[in-house]
């Protein structure tokens, strides 16, 4: 092995998991091994990878919402061609960069759609007698899953990988709220902390006191962003101004219909690169729940608004938003409950609450890099686990 990292990160729907993978990229590049990001998704110009060497496969993506059906770049069903090409893509990466660790997002907890490529991956670890520590790194939270798909889970888990790093803090939410099978796993799994975005020590920007209304991605935001567009005469901070962050995939018709409906008071734009810096001094955030906005909201310390997305049977966001609002950190609207008057009363109730108390662990970017650094310059042996 020569060492460093190859970290296999693929995104299907919103930027959150490439998100929180540029940043464990970034901050394990920080500390001074080399790391290759096997890319499998469509690039997204606002995530970067500044400094990290990225090799782009084939890009998988999918239509909508439907997560069953992967396509090409061209958006037409992949085919058994294009399987065979970006599975040899990914051996191929693998035998040039002859890491010393290999990261992998999600899988085996989820990304089943990538057995075809990940698993011949693992096997091809597995057989060699001086093989690379194997790592999976997941979120705090997993969607609901049938019994079988727990148990196919644990199987691989157990047989190809060294260690699980749980982006999350177990004092907040254990793993095995979602993962019932959390202690057949238990020797494997490492807290690190949540991962949010680096802080930057850069001036505060202006627009101070605005209400930031946010929708990630902004694949499925519409109905968040046109809430808080109507509710706004209705809140207590009416007055203020209002930016609508609409995230690059709002589709045009709808982007151009946000923006018709603002006056002086609102502002729309498809994306911010000081996104987290304003949040540190708006007076109040509205958003939808996912991870990394999340972190954001945590680390900033701005009192919120969340509206979890639900669709597809998705229980992630709205299990941390319920518990993170039990701890008076943010104040959630269910995503069914969601209208211009139900916002707005959200809106004054978070605007009179106390500021949301501090004290939940956000340092996992530089955790997890330094638990991977470990690992890349030891002497890994035959194969064998590294003791934690």
């Amino acid at each position: 092995m020569s060492g460093g990292v190859l970290f296999y990160v693929q995104h299907l729907l919103g930027v959150g998991h490439l998100r929180r993978a540029e940043t464990l990229a970034l901050a394990m590049a920080e500390t001074g091994i080399d790391v290759t990001v096997a890319f499998g998704g469509t690039p997204f110009p606002e995530v970067r990878f500044d400094g990290v060497n990225v090799i782009h496969l084939p890009a998988a993506t999918i239509a909508g919402e439907d997560f069953s059906t992967l396509r090409d770049a061209d958006g037409a069903a992949v085919d058994e061609v294009w399987i065979k090409a970006r599975r040899a893509a990914l051996l191929d990466l693998y035998r040039r960069t002859d890491p010393a660790v290999v990261l992998i997002e999600l899988f085996p907890f989820g990304r089943r759609q990538f057995r075809f490529e990940l698993l011949p991956l693992l096997e091809t670890i597995h057989a060699e007698p001086q093989r690379p520590q194997v790592l999976c790194s997941v979120r705090d939270i997993l969607v609901a899953r049938k019994a079988e798909r727990t148990e196919e889970t644990v199987e691989t888990l157990r047989r190809f990988f060294d260690h699980v790093l749980v982006h999350g803090d177990p004092a907040l939410i254990p793993f095995s709220q979602t993962f019932p099978a959390a202690d057949r796993i238990a020797d494997l799994i490492r807290y690190t902390g949540y991962v949010g975005a680096p802080r930057k020590n850069e001036a505060p920007p202006v627009g101070h006191d605005e209400v930031l209304v946010s929708a990630g991605g902004g694949a499925v935001g519409a109905p968040l962003l046109f809430a808080a567009m109507e509710a706004r005469p209705a809140t207590a901070m009416a007055d203020r101004t209002w930016r609508f962050l609409t995230g690059p995939n709002l589709s045009e018709a709808k982007y151009q219909r946000l923006a018709a409906m603002a006056d002086e008071h609102a502002i729309v734009e498809r994306f911010r690169p000081d996104f987290a810096a304003r949040l540190s001094v708006a007076a109040l955030s509205v958003s939808q729940a996912g991870y990394n906005t999340t972190m954001d909201i945590l680390a900033s310390g701005v009192r919120a608004v969340v509206v979890p997305y639900e669709a597809k049977g998705e229980t992630e966001q709205r299990l941390r938003a319920e518990i993170l609002a039990e701890k008076g950190l943010l104040t959630l609207v269910p995503e069914a409950e969601l209208t211009p008057a139900a916002l707005a009363k959200a809106i004054n109730h978070a605007v009179l609450s106390p500021p949301p108390p501090a004290g939940v662990n956000l340092a996992g970017a530089a955790q997890s890099a330094k638990f991977i650094y470990d690992l890349a310059t030891l002497d890994t042996r035959a194969g064998g686990p590294v003791a934690p």
